[in-house]
């Protein structure tokens, strides 16, 4: 596979290459971008959700409640 690198600018969202550069309609292109900052990784935590909504009354939440006094000497 032979490469060539041509110098460009992008400009509004589109990457425009110097003059004279002309390529073919539907080159494959790879873009190279020096010394660009990689996005840190951010970790998505979903909240756990049934597979099945109707399994949903055998978690319900029962409340029961006691005294307030741990009840000490």
């Amino acid at each position: 596979m032979k490469v060539v690198a041509y110098e460009g600018i992008v400009e509004n969202g589109c990457i425009h290459l110097h003059a004279g550069v002309s390529l073919p309609e539907k080159a494959k292109v790879y873009v190279v971008v020096p010394d660009a900052r990689a996005e840190p990784d951010v970790v998505l935590i979903a909240s756990p959700r049934l597979a099945d909504p109707a399994q949903s009354p055998r978690f319900k939440l029962e409340v029961i409640e006691g005294s307030t006094d741990a009840g000490g000497p």
